[in-house]
């Protein structure tokens, strides 16, 4: 019997039926125009974004039944693939069972299970607990308030370029201008550095060459008194960026920041919750540079497409005597009303076991490897390309107006993600100037999708050259 295509997607490449956004899509744009918050909609940017109806493996179907293929992930989530059957069955079986406990004050298995896989996943290294969560913003908080009572200090060092959530203390740390400025004030003790983002140096130096000036000027700020830097707890980085603009750098740059911290006794703090559970072609980034994190943070690939996060850290950090409760307290300091949910617990235990066995680490790796080529092959043939550059199955191409100016073409980025859309496959803009394509797909993409994804991109990239 001939298999149908519903039963294959997931593996499907990309077939556009209705020209996109289709009239199904502007309907539900319609409905959420009108009454969902402004603050938190990309239909009032003037668009009609595609409404998703069904997610599976690699592919994505609309409102409207046309299949794309996802370089997204979904923002860097489906790491074991949209909606995985094992991931999807341990939520039902869960739901069935136990859907809510009362957090901290009521343990279950799975909780229970869910801390020591974490911290056996990190063996051998000095990440003994874990504290689960629900969000990446959440788990960047719980991170920062470990630091803080650990160390009695309440600065926070963190990277130009960097993300680490939208709430008010992990939005002081993050640094892109629109995300901050009508918020301001936010947490105080926040203070920033230039990242190793070596396409655009800030101190105008080309590695590698460069002695390394962007940990050199960590260094000053430390150790200089004119610095203004008093009360340093901890610094906190992705180690490789993404909503920054998948900016790849050298290993020596976290591993050099894992000294600094050494030296002044600093907690490194590892945001991994775009980079972690095989993204970059290892279990989590850090183990690239070998840079081991005092404190590592984890969300998004976690579940593969389920809402939990985690904080792992040390003995001594977790066990510190400023943040355990007394015997007189009703609650522990750093609780939540969800924390440890059994559903979320469930997912996660699912999605890691698949993503273990399956060894997606190595596949992102083995797929990376190919990605790199296909990425040289299409420098060489697009001046408008300036820099692809890529970490496993984490990549981005900087598109700039001309290669020795290295001026962004924002303009030709947006315009390239609209006609990947239009062509079937899903991507996203961003980095500073909005000039980066961002390419994250699930772990299980097939090499057959990943090349018609990039032949599309190839080709888009190309008729904007032509236009121009």
């Amino acid at each position: 019997m001939k298999e149908a295509a519903s039963d294959r997607i997931g593996t499907l490449l990309p077939k556009i039926v209705v020209p996109p956004p289709g009239p199904k899509s502007a309907e539900i744009a319609a409905i959420l125009s009108k009454y969902e918050s402004t603050a938190g909609s990309a239909i009032v940017l003037g668009k009609v974004p595609i409404a998703w109806k069904h997610a599976k493996g690699a592919n994505v179907v609309d409102a409207d039944d046309n299949v794309y293929v996802d370089f997204t992930s979904g923002f860097f989530v489906a790491n074991a693939g949209h909606a995985n059957p094992e991931v999807v069955d341990a939520i039902k079986k869960q739901a069935d069972a136990l859907v809510h406990t009362q957090g901290a004050a009521a343990p279950h298995l799975l909780r229970a299970q869910l801390t020591k896989r974490l911290v056996d996943l990190t063996s051998p290294s000095r990440l003994a607990r874990a504290h689960i969560a629900s969000t990446g913003g959440e788990a960047v908080e719980i991170a920062m308030k470990f630091a803080k009572a650990y160390t009695g200090a309440f600065e926070m060092l963190a990277f130009h370029g960097g993300f680490h959530g939208k709430t008010q203390g992990a939005l002081s740390l993050t640094t892109s201008r629109h995300l901050r400025d009508v918020f301001l004030p936010l947490v105080p003790g926040a203070i920033h550095a230039p990242y190793a983002y070596c396409y655009r140096c800030a101190f105008g130096r080309e590695y590698p060459g460069c002695g390394m000036q962007c940990l050199s000027y960590v260094e000053y700020l430390l150790k200089s008194p004119a610095s203004a830097v008093d009360r340093l707890a901890a610094m906190i980085l992705e180690p490789v960026q993404g909503y920054g603009g998948i900016v790849v750098p050298p290993d020596e740059f976290v591993a050099g920041l894992r000294r600094i911290c050494n030296e002044h006794g600093i907690l490194l703090i590892l945001d991994e919750i775009i980079t972690g559970f095989g993204r970059t072609g290892k279990l989590f980034a850090y183990q690239h540079s070998g840079a081991e994190p005092d404190l590592l943070v984890l969300a998004k690939g976690i579940a593969s497409g389920f809402p939990i996060s985690a904080v792992l850290a040390t003995e001594e950090i977790m066990r510190s005597p400023k943040i355990m409760p007394t015997p007189t307290e009703f609650l522990p300091r750093v609780t939540s009303t969800f924390m440890g949910y059994p559903i979320g617990c469930a997912a996660a235990l699912a999605s890691i076991n698949v993503i273990t066995r399956d060894r997606l680490p190595e596949r992102a790796a083995e797929l990376g490897a190919h990605l790199k080529k296909r990425f040289k092959e299409m420098e060489d043939d697009h001046e408008l390309i300036g820099e692809a550059r890529s970490k496993g199955l984490m990549a981005g191409i900087e598109l700039v107006k001309d290669r020795k100016s290295k001026k962004p073409a924002s303009k030709e980025t947006i315009q390239a993600v609209q006609e990947a859309y239009k062509r079937g496959v899903i991507v996203n803009p961003g980095g500073t100037f909005e000039n980066v394509i961002r390419i994250s797909p699930p772990l299980v993409i097939t090499k057959e999708q990943l090349d018609c994804g990039l032949d599309i991109l190839d080709e888009t990239i190309g008729a904007i050259e032509k236009s121009a």
